[in-house]
């Protein structure tokens, strides 16, 4: 009898699908090119942030092939895909780590491809909260999240940002004076997080928020992101390994395949799309 095959990600050694097949089958979700039109669609028309024809990667290397993205003031979208796909890349594009080739970036109709991230934090309102383990574990809580705040004008704005924080999330005020080396994984995601907000910013680039954490620490997390684009307003991209938690999240979904964009939807739509739960939902 055949082993059934499971989802990427699922399964054991035997019967995972391999990365080059996820690649193929997932190129196939592709029916053509997704028209701007359609992505502004997804946004009532009111497109925020948006991403035109970018082509962009490191150094000579191209990751992203005229990628497309729309997302709304207040919306959140999810780029979920195979491992190297090149979702990262568009968070690091978006914040400017990436070397653009051709294409642009515009927030609130405004050109911000060539800024800086120091000058897209400060003066577009876009936060980057890492993949990897970004806290200083040697410093406090407390001086942690005032790292956040190197760019304001004024020490006391940042000390003032950081009582906001305090106030908003009681389990950091009661660690105030821990060092965060000290913290559980789902503290330091939660620190991270925070940190990044102590700038006020509008947009939210998430890079795997639910990576090595506990299943009630994912909860946590995704319950703060949530409260961020429901009562604060932000809007929110992430990258998710878990796709099924992503997609329920997100009001908007991207399938990116070898930095292109294959499939775009409603984040409900794409649970229930049959091909997108056989390749990345474990269906």
């Amino acid at each position: 009898m055949p082993k059934k095959i499971h989802g990427y990600g699922q399964g054991d050694v035997e019967t995972v699908i391999s990365v080059e097949d996820v690649d193929k089958q997932a190129s196939s979700l592709k029916k053509g090119n997704l028209t701007t039109d359609e992505l502004d669609a997804l946004t009532n028309n009111k497109p925020h942030l948006s991403i035109n024809k970018l082509k962009a990667g490191y150094g000579e290397m191209e990751i992203l092939h005229d990628i497309d993205l729309r997302i709304g003031d207040g919306q959140s979208l999810c780029l979920i895909g195979p491992n190297g796909a090149g979702k990262s890349t568009i968070l690091h594009s978006i914040f400017g780590f990436t070397r653009i080739f051709s294409g642009d970036i515009s927030i609130g109709g405004k050109q911000i491809t060539s800024l800086t991230p120091n000058e897209k934090l400060k003066d577009s309102g876009i936060a980057y909260i890492l993949q990897d383990n970004s806290v200083f574990p040697s410093m406090t809580v407390e001086e942690n999240l005032l790292m956040g705040g190197f760019l304001l004008d004024k020490t006391a704005d940042a000390k003032k940002a950081v009582d906001e924080v305090f106030s908003e999330y009681e389990r950091l005020n009661k660690r105030r004076n821990n060092k965060a080396s000290s913290l559980s994984g789902g503290e330091r995601r939660l620190l991270e997080i925070a940190r990044a907000l102590i700038m006020n910013p509008k947009v939210l680039l998430v890079d795997e928020p639910s990576i090595g954490l506990e299943p009630r620490f994912i909860n946590m997390v995704f319950e703060i992101l949530q409260d961020l684009q429901r009562n604060q307003g932000k809007t929110i991209i992430m990258v998710e390994q878990n796709a099924k938690k992503g997609l329920e999240f997100c009001d908007i979904g991207y399938v990116i395949v070898s930095g292109e964009l294959v499939l775009a939807d409603y984040g409900n739509n794409l649970l229930e799309n049959a091909e997108v739960g056989k390749l990345f939902l474990g269906g």
